[in-house]
């Protein structure tokens, strides 16, 4: 299987990567739907309530509790994964990569082109004047950060309740929809409206690396079910 990777990889230019929670795991960011990701901790309210819109607008202390402690992780290095599709991209081989991830670590890793469909904790803005800010913003203070001019500083991720920021979609529709090989990795395929940008695609051939069984493994030509970052080292040379 790693070497009928190889040859899809080799003769391609025009390669997209999708990418999901298990690209990250590998870096020590928690899977959120896995047996001990965050879906299945205990806290005094459920994740998926606390990363969503309203609760961030009714409870914005609680929000930032939780996102300190469980959305940032700033001690995360980039993983082979993210090297080998840095590496890919330089070579002219990977046109772009389409995540779930708000982690920033393809960029870290030396990606250019990617598209964050949820956002990213680098990113930071004021709701009252709109000015960016840098992660420190939300690091290094307590309780609910606040811009100079007294608004609200927010992370740029997409809560639940949000919807995706239209040239971010319309870049990664883009570039799935005009490569010829699309390597899926480390998702479930089960966040919508993330995994329906696959049906974008028409190229000739579909890669899936993941873990566990997903619902598109029917589609793809190749599954693979190792860890993405040993599939890709050793496939792509150094």
């Amino acid at each position: 299987m790693y070497e009928q990777l190889r040859k899809i990889i080799d003769s391609s230019n025009n390669i997209v990567f999708f990418g999901g929670a298990g690209v990250s795991t590998e870096s020590g960011i928690p899977d959120f739907r896995s047996v001990d990701g965050l879906y299945n901790q205990k806290y005094k309210f459920p994740p998926e309530t606390i990363l969503s819109h309203s609760f961030f607008m009714t409870h914005t202390a609680d929000f930032y509790d939780f996102y300190r402690d469980k959305m940032i992780c700033l001690t995360a290095k980039p993983n082979k994964a993210h090297i080998v599709l840095a590496k890919l991209e330089q070579q002219g081989k990977l046109k772009a990569v389409v995540t779930q991830n708000i982690d920033g670590l393809h960029q870290t890793a030396g990606s250019k082109t990617v598209y964050e469909l949820h956002g990213s904790v680098m990113r930071n803005y004021c709701m009252k004047c709109h000015q960016f800010h840098g992660i420190t913003a939300i690091t290094e203070t307590t309780g609910i950060p606040k811009c100079t001019c007294g608004g609200i500083i927010k992370p740029d991720v997409v809560l639940y309740e949000e919807g995706l920021d239209d040239s971010v979609v319309s870049g990664a529709v883009n570039a799935i929809a005009n490569a010829d090989v699309l390597i899926i990795g480390g998702t479930s395929l089960n966040v919508y409206p993330a995994a329906g940008f696959l049906r974008y695609f028409g190229g000739s051939k579909i890669v899936l690396l993941n873990k566990s069984e997903t619902s598109f493994d029917k589609n793809a030509d190749l599954v693979i079910r190792d860890p993405i970052g040993k599939v890709l080292g050793e496939v792509v040379t150094e």
